[in-house]
């Protein structure tokens, strides 16, 4: 996975989000963006990147969008570790 493909992946997923109606109105909430912002922000990596942090706080909607999309299940959170604020940290 490199930054362009993950950039590529969020962008699927933010068109998966915005298809699922009972799920577009949280993230939005959640995030304060509104549909405006959907539409200007999805050039940008940090908030794909937040995008992505929405999907995965869910196992039930990885799932669905990875189906949906016919993506391993791992490919979400491997796009978000591409994207700005994304690296794992490890204490250890």
């Amino acid at each position: 996975m490199n930054r362009e493909s993950a950039e590529t992946l969020a962008l699927r997923a933010l068109g998966w989000l915005a298809a699922q109606e009972d799920l577009i109105g949280v993230f939005m909430g959640a995030s304060g963006a509104s549909a405006e912002d959907l539409r200007v922000q999805a050039r940008d990596p940090e908030f794909l990147g937040a995008v992505l942090d929405f999907i995965t706080m869910d196992d039930n909607w990885v799932v669905a969008f990875c189906e949906a999309e016919g993506l391993d299940y791992t490919a979400p959170m491997a796009a978000r570790q591409m994207l700005p604020g994304g690296a794992q940290v490890h204490w250890t």
